[in-house]
């Protein structure tokens, strides 16, 4: 049977060599940059934002 190229098929094959590998490095990221130690001081001061009375 003989392969016949489309645009669903061409989108499909972009989207899973592509975006996907883009998308879990930008996910491996976000979370390297959550729990980097330089960042700890920043966190932890928002989380005590909504306890604070002014």
């Amino acid at each position: 049977m003989k392969a016949i190229l489309t645009l669903d098929n061409l989108a499909s094959g972009l989207v899973t060599t592509i975006w996907t590998p883009v998308f879990v490095a930008i996910f491996f990221a976000i979370i390297a940059y959550a729990f980097w130690p330089r960042n700890k001081a920043a966190f932890d001061e928002a989380a005590q934002l909504p306890l604070r009375e002014e």
